[in-house]
């Protein structure tokens, strides 16, 4: 019964050595907590390994405290003797139900937790996101693979990472599907100028740029799941094809 993670745009804005770059702090991502209706490939960007680190840790559900001392408990148990750590978002993303932005200044804790949560569990926005956000499976991210061989830190970048966090919460608030879409655009475009082999990499079978440009064309927007693949998030209030719903934990 653990939940998993989805994460959805503004993610890497959650890792120190981007976000102390932002010129505009704090920047923003958005999570969603999500009742286990499937069981997720791992490697694919659904916080799998914090998952089972949350298993090991708690059992099979989540204990009953305070969300914020989960995540860093989490937190702590995941990155034990990590030379690099994996992002508090992943934390963060299983433990506060409903649908979270995360923000992060490099100027609070460093910016490894985030210096606010703001969450919602509102039906109306829920059955929404519900509604209009659709995963195909891609292919998991391949052993070997790295997206952090080359960075780009241009702050200009960074701080348009961090706005599409932003601009992605207040789209699912106001259940705008354009700027929603938008959001998720803008987050791959920055993901693919900050960390150029988020979807190009030597050990990538799959082409991922040409899918993501085709359904960021045929659809309001688009995005992977996680860095080298994972799903294809496509948002759309008609069905689309091979895409699996998703259920939000609201409790």
């Amino acid at each position: 019964m653990i939940p998993y993670r989805l994460a959805l745009a503004g993610g890497w804005i959650d890792q120190p050595f981007i976000s102390k770059h932002n010129p505009e702090p704090p920047g923003s991502m958005v999570v969603v907590s999500l009742e286990p209706r499937y069981t997720f490939m791992d490697r694919s960007g659904f916080a799998t390994s914090t998952r089972a680190t949350a298993a090991r840790l708690w059992g099979e559900t989540l204990p009953g405290r305070d969300p914020a001392a989960l995540m860093r408990e989490l937190y702590a148990e995941e990155n034990r003797g990590r030379s690099e750590p994996s992002g508090s978002q992943d934390m963060a993303g299983l433990v506060y139900p409903g649908i979270s932005r995360l923000d992060y200044d490099f100027r609070s804790e460093g910016g490894v937790f985030p210096s606010h949560i703001e969450s919602t569990t509102d039906p109306t926005a829920v059955a929404w996101l519900e509604k209009v956000v659709w995963l195909i499976p891609v292919a998991p991210r391949p052993e070997g693979y790295s997206p952090l061989d080359k960075k780009n830190l241009d702050p200009h970048w960074i701080r348009w990472l961090g706005g599409s966090g932003k601009d992605c919460y207040d789209a699912i608030l106001a259940r705008n599907l354009v700027a929603l879409g938008a959001s998720l655009n803008r987050t791959m475009a920055c993901w693919e100028a900050i960390l150029p082999q988020t979807v190009r990499h030597p050990a990538l079978q799959t082409d991922l740029k040409s899918m993501l440009s085709d359904y960021e064309t045929w659809y309001p927007g688009a995005m992977y799941s996680g860095c080298g693949g994972g799903y294809l998030i496509v948002v759309s209030e008609d069905k689309v094809p091979a895409g699996l719903k998703i259920k939000v934990r609201t409790k």
